[in-house]
């Protein structure tokens, strides 16, 4: 009855605190850390203590999941060689540094634990995107910190794992540190990508809706053990179950799934960040009075998170100036003229057919030579509208001085300090610094980013959705396949029959809501040719997301309204019946 008790106590505190704290200007995580402090400072209220697994397995895998299931493909993929370069590069160059420093500073520690405690550092917080998409700063801006938040927790975490396996076992030399990293990292993607693959396949089998909600809970979990059992990353294989399921959803789920799953997801990574701040603040009171009872007091630990600070935001700084000036020079050397020439060459060729192989060989069947000149012709158009991209949202120092104080740190640093094993050396002076540089980051860089776009007058010089123009376009797109399969009498009721001809001519391209009272067979024919027409349009929708001619916020825009339209019809359908 205690733990129910706390439990509804913890639920309900989470919500009001991430309702009401920004009413007040207060951000959600501090208003939780200072409750969680508040109460554990209660005479009657006994000292917290979290096990670490509970974080490590219970948190942490739908936590991370959940932030890759809502990742932007089509921008992901343009920007993958910088967002990989943030999430793996920058955090091993963070992690090497911290490391160092804390082995000159920390008396005694050892070398993997202070490499561990670097890892626990380097990722950053996704708050920082959200505080960036109300300034209506570039949308590139923000895909790239979104990227970054996401894929550098995989690599500090396993870091952050292989270290700790290391100081268990006393000792592990670099190629074996190194191997372990690799392998670690290799089966979580194998296994992360089987298990989001197969999470697709059996949840469109499972029509039943909350069934297939309970089904989703338990993706992250499947990912995470057997990879654990294996040697590798969970929460890498999370991550990347996470990202395929996001993926696929437009194309495998129905509208039903995918609203479910939006709102339950959103649920669940609430409810866990919140938990995860509270805990923080509930433990904080002995995290502080061993500290204070420690030679060095909270001084010690209070110069340390702000020489942690100050090191990862010059590494950060260095790094994001490298990676503005390559992404520069790399833009300028994509030629477009050199493009349309080669579009124009492949259809040069279309126009001289088939050819046959030399040395007598088969000549390739129409078909197939079609089929080869659709994929050069996609590739080209996806080149271009890359090449269109880059040069609408070009990177310049400004949104590199944007990036590099977006870099926070929040509840992944937070949680993985609680995952340090209970015996670890000094691990009250660790947990606390890593405390002090989440925090202090947050309220520092948190409070100032707004005041800092504002100075370099960026704010509002993106959009924070997709244009009208965008908007429209892809309407067009959707209406004219729908009306190219209306012409061609390819529609067909959900149970296979065919529509009635004489329907399907006076239905036309402007097909009207029937009026509420028809509910006649003819009224329920045009309900379902209207749901026919908008399964072709989500069809066309599909393939349109493939060439990158339109962004993801455009296309999850689109997927949307059609899911609304589908699910009115659905239910005036069923009504009717």
């Amino acid at each position: 009855m205690e733990i129910l008790l706390v439990a509804v106590v913890g639920v309900v505190v989470v919500a009001l605190a991430t309702a009401l704290a920004p009413r007040v200007g207060i951000a959600g995580p501090l208003a939780l850390v200072a409750i969680g402090l508040g109460v554990s400072l209660l005479p009657f209220v006994p000292p917290q203590e979290i096990d670490p697994e509970i974080i490590l397995v219970g948190v942490l895998p739908p936590l991370l999941y959940s932030s890759a299931v809502s990742l932007p493909a089509i921008e992901f993929r343009r920007d993958f060689r910088p967002i990989a370069g943030l999430s793996i590069l920058l955090v091993l160059v963070s992690t090497a540094a911290l490391a160092f420093f804390f082995t000159l500073v920390i008396p005694g520690i050892d070398l993997y634990l202070a490499i561990a405690f670097g890892a626990i550092l380097s990722p950053t917080d996704a708050v920082a995107t959200s505080i960036v998409k109300r300034l209506g700063i570039s949308p590139r801006v923000v895909t790239m910190l979104e990227g970054e938040s996401l894929l550098n927790d995989a690599t500090s975490l396993v870091l952050l794992r292989t270290a700790v396996a290391a100081i268990a076992i006393g000792s592990m030399p670099a190629g074996s540190a190194l191997w372990a990293f690799g392998w670690g990292v290799f089966v979580a993607v194998i296994i992360g990508a089987v298990v989001g693959l197969l999470a697709l396949r059996v949840r469109t089998w499972v029509a039943h809706s909350a069934a297939n909600t309970a089904l989703s809970f338990v993706v992250p979990f499947v990912a995470y053990l057997p990879t654990e059992q294996l040697g590798g990353s969970g929460l890498v294989a999370a991550v990347v179950a996470g990202i395929v399921t996001g993926q696929g959803a437009a194309r495998w789920f129905t509208p039903e799934q995918r609203l479910s799953d939006e709102l339950n997801w959103r649920t669940v990574e609430l409810m866990l960040e919140g938990a995860v701040f509270l805990v923080m603040g509930l433990e904080l009171k002995e995290i502080v009075e061993q500290n204070f009872a420690a030679d060095e007091g909270l001084g010690h630990a209070a110069w340390l998170a702000v020489s942690a600070l100050g090191i990862i935001l010059v590494v950060r700084a260095g790094y994001v100036a490298v990676l503005v000036a390559t992404q520069g020079r790399r833009a300028r050397r994509l030629g477009r003229e050199q493009i349309e020439r080669f579009r124009t060459r492949v259809d040069q060729v279309t126009a001289l057919g088939p050819p046959g192989r030399r040395g007598g060989g088969r000549t390739p069947s129409p078909e197939r030579h079609e089929r080869r000149l659709r994929r050069m012709r996609d590739r080209i158009a996806r080149v271009l509208a890359d090449f269109d991209y880059y040069q609408a949202s070009p990177l310049g120092w400004k949104h590199g001085t944007v990036i590099v104080w977006a870099g926070m740190r929040g509840v992944v640093t937070l949680a993985a300090a609680q995952t340090l094993p209970r015996d670890t050396p000094g691990r009250a002076l660790l947990v606390f610094v890593a405390f002090l540089v989440a925090v202090g980051g947050l309220m520092l860089q948190g409070f100032t980013l707004p005041w800092l776009v504002r100075l370099l007058q960026l704010e509002g010089s993106g959009r924070t959705g997709p244009s009208a123009e965008e908007q429209r376009r892809l309407a067009d797109e959707m209406r004219a396949a729908a009306a190219s399969s209306l012409n061609a009498g390819r529609l067909a009721r959900r149970d296979g029959s065919a529509f009635a001809p004489e329907l399907l001519q006076s239905a036309g391209s402007r097909l009207t809501r029937p009026p509420d009272d028809d509910t006649s067979a003819r009224a329920r024919d045009v309900l379902e040719l209207r749901l026919a027409l908008i399964g072709t349009m989500r069809t066309r929708l599909n393939a349109l997301s493939r060439d990158g001619a339109f962004s993801t916020a455009a296309l999850r825009h689109a997927l949307a309204e059609l899911d609304a339209d589908q699910l009115s019809l659905e239910l005036r359908l069923y009504d009717g019946s």
